[in-house]
């Protein structure tokens, strides 16, 4: 008279979301490597090794002597000497030291860089000369 039901678990395709997992991975992947680290077009000096410091901030000085400045995933700010110090210096939390990387054109005098890693100095900043790896004919 009753027919007795038995109970169906429900069943789960892992399918569609493989396919959603790896259409992200794809589309984070293209996004990536079309963003550009540094706007303003600088030749960095050669160097023999590269080092892998986190910057929290970066300074560029193209090679008209242009200075700009800029923190974390900002955008290039042309600044002056005497506002680095309060620009890098927003930056600065308790917690956190700030690493600066410094990218400087091969034409920029020594006299300047020696200028910004002197603010750097006086500020408590640790800064980071940046160079462009070595190429493959070397």
């Amino acid at each position: 008279m009753f027919k007795r039901r038995t109970k169906v678990s429900p069943t789960f395709n892992m399918a569609s979301m493989t396919d959603i997992i790896f259409l992200l991975l794809i589309f984070f992947m293209i996004t990536s490597t079309m963003v550009s680290p540094n706007a303003i077009k600088v030749l960095l000096p050669q160097g023999k090794k590269q080092t892998t410091v986190k910057a929290t901030a970066r300074v560029v000085i193209d090679k008209d002597l242009n200075l700009y400045a800029a923190a974390g995933n900002e955008q290039e700010e042309p600044v002056t000497l005497e506002e680095l110090p309060k620009v890098l210096g927003a930056q600065v939390n308790d917690s956190t030291e700030l690493f600066v990387s410094l990218y400087a054109d091969e034409a920029v005098p020594y006299k300047n860089i020696v200028e910004i890693l002197s603010i750097a100095n006086e500020n408590h900043f640790k800064m980071v000369l940046a160079t462009r790896p070595p190429s493959q004919n070397d």
